[in-house]
C-alpha cells in the first residue's frame, strides 16, 4: 500500500515538472514575468509558472546549473557566460521580450530637475560630492547603485558611465524596490530604477546626453520616440533543448496580449 501511494505521489511530481517552468534572473524584469506569468497560467489551465529574481547574472548562472528555464535579463549575455554554457553543452537562444528605459531618481524634496550625462558620471564615480555643484542645495550625495551581478548595474556603467568604474563605497543594494526605498528615506540620496518601478516616492530628473542642449524626461512616449536616451532590450535566455518547454510562454509574451501587458505595467513593447 505504502508503495503504491509512494508511486503515484512521484508520477504525480513527474507530471507536475514536466508542466511547471521557472523562471529566474533580472530584478528589473521581476513585475514584467510576474504578470505574464499570472496571465499565462489563468489562460493555459494545468500550466505552471514560477517567477524569482536576483539579478541578470544570478538568472544565467541558474540557467548553466539546470535550476531553471528561463533566465530572464536585463543586459546581454557575456562572452564568459555563453562560452560556459556551450562548455557545458547548452546552446542558448535569445528573445528580446520588451524595453526598459532606466529613470535617475532623486528623493522628492531634492530640487534639481535636470543633469546632464557627465554630471551623472560625476556623480557615480564619485568626482562630484555636494548637490550644490549642479545645482542643489549644499547637500552630500549619497549615491546608490545595484549589485554587481545585476544587468541594471552594467548597463548604467556602459551607457552612463562611459565603462568607468563607480566610486569606491558606493551604497549597494540587491533590488531595485531597495533603491526606491532608500532614497525615499534619505535627502541626499540619487540612483537608477527601470521605468516599470518608478513612484511618487521618489523623483526622476530629466536627462541629457547632448551637454546640456536638450534635457528628457524618462516615460514610455519618449523612450518610443526615442528622444529619451537611457533604453535597453529586457531579455530571455533558454537552452535550445528545452525549447519546446519555454515556447508557449515566449509566444504568449511576445502575443498581443502578452505585449498588452508590458505597456500596462511600464515597460516599452518589442513593436
Amino acid at each position: 500500500m505504502k508503495k503504491t501511494i509512494l508511486t503515484a505521489v512521484i508520477l504525480i511530481s513527474a507530471l507536475f515538472g514536466a508542466q511547471a517552468q521557472r523562471i529566474k534572473g533580472s530584478d528589473t524584469m521581476l513585475p514584467l514575468s510576474q504578470k505574464e506569468a499570472e496571465s499565462f497560467m489563468k489562460a493555459n489551465k494545468g500550466k505552471t509558472v514560477t517567477v524569482t529574481g536576483g539579478g541578470s547574472g544570478v538568472g544565467i548562472s541558474a540557467l548553466l546549473e539546470g535550476t531553471t528555464d528561463l533566465a530572464q535579463s536585463s543586459r546581454k549575455i557575456k562572452f564568459d557566460e555563453k562560452q560556459k554554457l556551450q562548455e557545458a553543452g547548452k546552446s542558448v537562444k535569445e528573445v528580446i521580450a520588451a524595453y526598459d528605459a532606466l529613470a535617475v531618481v532623486v528623493n522628492p524634496s531634492n530640487k534639481v530637475q535636470k543633469l546632464t550625462r557627465e554630471q551623472l558620471e560625476g556623480i557615480f564615480t564619485g568626482k562630484i560630492k555636494n548637490w550644490k555643484e549642479v545645482g542643489g542645495a549644499d547637500l552630500k550625495i549619497i549615491p546608490y547603485a545595484r549589485e554587481t551581478s545585476s544587468g541594471t548595474y552594467e548597463f548604467f556603467k556602459e551607457s552612463v558611465l562611459k565603462n568607468k568604474n563607480y566610486m569606491s563605497g558606493i551604497m549597494s543594494m540587491p533590488a531595485t524596490g531597495a533603491i526606491v526605498q532608500s532614497i525615499s528615506q534619505t535627502p541626499g540620496a540619487i540612483g537608477y530604477i527601470g521605468l516599470a518601478y518608478l513612484n511618487k516616492n521618489v523623483k526622476a530628473v530629466h536627462v541629457s546626453y547632448d551637454k546640456g542642449k536638450t534635457y528628457t524626461e524618462p516615460s514610455i512616449v519618449n523612450a518610443k520616440n526615442k528622444t529619451y536616451p537611457v533604453v535597453r532590450p529586457l531579455y530571455y535566455y533558454y537552452v535550445i533543448s528545452a525549447e519546446s518547454k519555454v515556447k508557449p510562454f515566449i509566444d504568449y509574451v511576445l502575443s498581443a496580449q502578452g505585449q498588452k501587458i508590458i505597456t500596462e505595467i511600464g515597460f516599452i513593447t518589442v513593436k
